[in-house]
C-alpha cells in the first residue's frame, strides 16, 4: 500500500470517529456503530472492530461514571453482562477466521436491524418476573453479534430501553453495557491475534482524539439542534448503510 493510499485510508478513519463521537455526543449512543459500519466499508470487520477499542472504552467509561445508581445496576444486570461476555468469548472461538474476516453481510443486517428498531415505534416492554431468564438469553445473543460484527447494540439496547428506567440510569445501563462488551471484543480479538499487532493498538489508540474532538462537539451542539430529528435520521443513515453492507457482503 502507497504512502497516498494509506494518507487517505488515515483521514477517512479519522473523519469516520469524528462522525461517530458527534453523533454520540449529541444522542448520548452510536459510536461503535457508525465506526463500525462506516469503516466496514473499507475493511473486515474484525479489523475495524479492532480500531473501535480504544475509543468506545474511553466514551464508555466516562458515560458510566457519570451516572448515579452504578451499583444498583450491577446488581441487576449482572445475568445479562456474564451473558455478554460468555457469548463474544464462545461466539468468538467457535466462529471460523474466515467468517470473522468475511461478516460484511452480518454487520449489515445488524445494523439493519437496530435501525428498524430505532425508527418503529415499537418498544420492548420487559416485566421484572422476566428478568431473570431473559437477561441472559439477551446477553449470549448480544455477544455472540458483538464477536462476529463488533456490533454491541442488539439486542441489548432494546433489552435496556424495555426495563422502564429513568433516563439518567438508563444512560448509566448503556454505557456499563457498551464497557462489558468493549472489553468482551477486546480479549476475543486478543484471542484471535488481531489486537495484539502494534500497529493496530497504536491506530486504535490515535482514534481517540477524532473520536473525543466529535464527542464535545457533538456535546456543544447538543441544545441547538432537534435531538429527536438528528436521531431519525441518524437511524436513517444507519438503515441505508447496513443494506449497503449486506449488498457488498452477497456480491
Amino acid at each position: 500500500m502507497d504512502a497516498h493510499t494509506l494518507g487517505a485510508q488515515a483521514l477517512f478513519i479519522g473523519l469516520t470517529f469524528l462522525l461517530a463521537g458527534f453523533v454520540k455526543g449529541v444522542v448520548g449512543l452510536g459510536l461503535p456503530t457508525v465506526a463500525v459500519g462506516l469503516l466496514g466499508l473499507v475493511m473486515p470487520p474484525m479489523q475495524a472492530a479492532a480500531l473501535l477499542v480504544a475509543p468506545s472504552m474511553v466514551t464508555n467509561v466516562v458515560q458510566l461514571a457519570a451516572g448515579p445508581r452504578f451499583g444498583a445496576l450491577v446488581m441487576r444486570l449482572w445475568p445479562m453482562l456474564l451473558g455478554i461476555v460468555v457469548g463474544t468469548l464462545v461466539a468468538g472461538a467457535l466462529a471460523p477466521p474466515s467468517a470473522m474476516q468475511q461478516a460484511t453481510a452480518a454487520l449489515g443486517i445488524a445494523l439493519i436491524a437496530y435501525a428498524a428498531v430505532g425508527l418503529s415505534s415499537w418498544h420492548l416492554n420487559v416485566p421484572a418476573a422476566h428478568e431473570r431468564w431473559l437477561a441472559p438469553l439477551i446477553g449470549l445473543a448480544t455477544g455472540a453479534i458483538t464477536a462476529v460484527t463488533g456490533v454491541l447494540v442488539i439486542p441489548a439496547v432494546p433489552y435496556l430501553q424495555g426495563l422502564g428506567l429513568a433516563r439518567e440510569e438508563l444512560v448509566q445501563a448503556l454505557g456499563l453495557s457498551f464497557t462489558v462488551s468493549t472489553v468482551a471484543l477486546a480479549i476475543n480479538l486478543l484471542m484471535h491475534g488481531v489486537l495484539a499487532q502494534t500497529p493496530v493498538l497504536g491506530a486504535s489508540l490515535a482514534t481517540l482524539v477524532p473520536a473525543l474532538a466529535g464527542m464535545w462537539l457533538g456535546q456543544r451542539l447538543r441544545n441547538r439542534i432537534s435531538a429527536a430529528l438528528f436521531r431519525r435520521l441518524f437511524f436513517i443513515g444507519l438503515l441505508l448503510l447496513g443494506a449497503d453492507l449486506a449488498w457488498r457482503g452477497w456480491h
